[in-house]
């Protein structure tokens, strides 16, 4: 059978932690990432902005050859997810509906709490999947963490110090019987073991891009042997890519080609 050619878009960095577990669930498909990384971040962008450079992504990576597209970046998936699925001619995935479906299976009281970017929490997309799976939600807008992660300060007293405020605030009050902490930022993967010396025992942590790959695998039903072959293309940096890009995937990225893609 052929090898499945799947495509990972993000606007920079974060989306690799979702590569990283799409290579885990499916080893012997072929890979191209997108990391429009002259452009990030999104989140400052408006909706319309997003569409736009997402759908130039996404049909990129189409021409590349991509038969499945996962939008890897949780700003764009909020935003743009139809006009992405509209502007291809292939099955895409986002991150959100996901991560959703993973928390409501794993919550027993329909309490969670989703930590993210400001961006990704001011959209509410997580609040309503989860809504409309019966679930209640607390969101809470985590800014300080992506440049601390991409500092490398992965597990850093301040680090871990900044995470406890936040989530000291998120399971207070009302949301203090919270059964589920859901990641919704592809960063946050990379600081999963100091969050979880911080929320209570009780808590189960979803990581979305987990999530995604599993989704990403029951729709792609891979069963091809072989080694994956993976390719980077960035709007930036090729170099400063190669260095960051690293910590989150965990392993050395090569072949990364530089792309501009007009406006």
């Amino acid at each position: 059978m052929s090898k499945s050619h799947i495509g990972v878009f993000d606007s920079g960095f974060g989306g690799l932690t979702v590569l990283k577990a799409l290579l885990e669930h499916l080893p012997a498909a072929d890979y191209s990432y997108f990391g429009d990384t002259a452009r990030l971040p999104y989140g400052s962008k408006s909706a319309e902005t997003v569409a736009r450079y997402a759908v130039e992504a996404a049909r990129f990576l189409q021409a590349r050859g991509a038969t499945l597209l996962v939008v890897a970046c949780n700003t764009a998936t909020a935003l743009a997810l139809p006009q992405i699925e509209s502007g291809v001619g292939i099955p895409v995935l986002g991150v959100i509906e996901p991560g959703a479906e993973s928390a409501a299976r794993l919550s027993k009281n329909q309490r969670v709490v989703v930590i993210g970017t400001e961006a990704t929490v001011s959209s509410h997309a997580y609040q309503a999947a989860l809504s409309r799976r019966a679930l209640k939600t607390f969101e809470k807008a985590c800014p300080l963490l992506v440049p601390l992660i991409e500092e490398g300060w992965v597990d850093h007293p301040i680090t871990e110090q900044v995470a406890r405020i936040y989530l000291d605030e998120a399971f207070g009050h009302d949301f203090s019987s919270a059964d589920v902490l859901l990641l919704g930022c592809t960063h946050y993967p990379l600081i999963k073991p100091l969050l979880s010396r911080i929320v209570p025992a009780s808590v189960k942590i979803v990581d979305s891009a987990e999530a995604t790959a599993h989704g990403a695998a029951a729709l792609n039903g891979e069963h091809a042997e072989g080694e994956a072959k993976i390719g980077f293309f960035v709007t930036d940096s090729v170099e400063k890519f190669r260095r960051l890009g690293a910590r989150f995937l965990g392993r050395p990225i090569e072949n990364v080609q530089h792309v501009d893609l007009r406006e």
